[in-house]
């Protein structure tokens, strides 16, 4: 891995090294007592997960949290990569930034959502930016540049309102050619994919095309009607009628943390007080993601361990990041999956447990440049953590068309 480029600016707009990551044991310890001093709720009356988190899967993770797991572990990963600060329109940013040894690889920036953070895409660093250590060919190689949204992990929590998507997106401009990156591609999921189509519609001439894992593809009579919890609309086909009843169940029985953390997040603020609080919360997120999680804590992982959720939560733990996230969703005026008439080249993947599977038909009437799109048989809403080889393949199929 080579360092950041050679002629970086000086002065507030310096790029300057992330200190080496080493957490005051105490605050270790307190994390642990706090864990094992949880008072429990009575169990949810009913045999499933349709009042909430339940209450067997947050003992096990607090069991587990509170004696064996290993934040060493997980910081001695993360200090092996290349991190940096800068500042931009007043604010601090942390990233990322792995150079390819290869030549002529392409600049990528990848963005993270919530209840996600940097940590989500460290598995597809090396996929990306050494791809012939992977079977893949060197043409496919990227610089990857990762950054944390800023009020997510070590990006301080904003001091002035106005942090939103857009805003995101202008400043992720910024840092890319701040690194000398003038032409870049990007990608993202969740929140990363609302920046991401951003980037590309306030920079399409410098940014050359996106890949999404969570795409704005619906029409808008169908999103209204899901909203509404509506009958499927007449003349859809069965990939259509399938994302509209994942999406009519999401906004009628899932979408309860967006809407508080849209209108009162201050409130939240057991996500700073209680380490098991806060880690019911994050598991909180979309049905089929905690389907994945939750065997995790019984011994039965599947796309993600319970130490890669650990790491994550614990990351939001330490850097105190529970409210200061959730704003953002105060911030934001957009929608997540509706059309935003994004013009250039765009890439797709599909997956089946994602909040929606947005079918090709969808896909091809939103992104007029459509050059890529996979419907896949695995894979929830967090795509580069949980299936990395399937994520960054499809991230090189995408870009390949605008390599020169």
């Amino acid at each position: 891995m080579t360092d950041v480029a050679v002629h970086a600016p000086s002065g507030a707009a310096a790029i300057r090294p992330f200190p080496t990551l080493n957490v005051p044991e105490a605050e270790l310890t307190e994390l642990r007592r706090r864990i094992n001093a949880m008072r429990w709720p009575s169990r949810e009356l009913v045999r499933d997960d349709t009042q909430g988190v339940q209450l067997g899967t947050v003992q096990a993770l607090a069991k587990y949290w509170g004696t064996d797991y290993d934040w060493r572990r997980c910081e001695a990963r993360l200090n092996e990569l290349p991190q940096y600060v800068t500042q931009i329109d007043g604010q601090d940013i942390h990233f990322i930034h792995v150079r390819s040894q290869h030549e002529n690889a392409l600049p990528l920036v990848i963005t993270h959502g919530w209840p996600g953070s940097y940590i989500e895409q460290t598995k597809v660093i090396d996929l990306l930016t050494n791809p012939t250590a992977h079977g893949a060919d060197a043409s496919d190689a990227f610089h990857v540049v990762i950054p944390s949204i800023p009020g997510y992990g070590y990006s301080p929590a904003p001091s002035t309102l106005g942090w939103d998507p857009i805003r995101v997106a202008r400043a992720w401009d910024v840092l890319m050619k701040r690194l000398g990156y003038n032409k870049y591609v990007a990608q993202g999921g969740d929140w990363g994919a609302s920046i991401t189509q951003e980037l590309a519609l306030l920079f399409p001439a410098d940014v050359l095309a996106i890949h999404t894992n969570m795409p704005g593809t619906v029409p808008p009579d169908i999103l209204a009607a899901a909203k509404a919890g509506a009958p499927a609309p007449d003349g859809l086909s069965g990939d259509e009628l399938h994302a509209y009843e994942q999406l009519k169940d999401f906004y009628a029985k899932h979408l309860g943390y967006a809407i508080e953390m849209s209108n009162r997040p201050q409130t939240l603020y057991g996500l700073c007080d209680s380490p098991i609080g806060l880690a019911a919360w994050i598991l909180d997120h979309d049905k089929d993601s905690y389907e994945m999680i939750a065997p995790a804590f019984d011994g039965n992982p599947g796309g993600l361990s319970r130490d890669d959720v650990l790491d994550n939560i614990t990351l939001y733990w330490l850097t105190n990041t529970g409210i200061p996230s959730a704003r953002l969703y105060w911030e934001n005026k957009l929608d997540f999956f509706d059309v935003k008439n994004v013009t250039i080249p765009v890439g797709v993947s599909a997956f089946p447990h994602e909040i929606y599977t947005a079918p090709r038909s969808w896909a091809e009437k939103a992104y007029p440049k459509l050059v890529f799109y996979k419907k896949h048989d695995v894979g929830t809403h967090f795509a580069a953590w949980e299936q990395p080889q399937l994520f960054s393949e499809d991230v090189r199929a995408t870009f390949r068309s605008v390599r020169t």
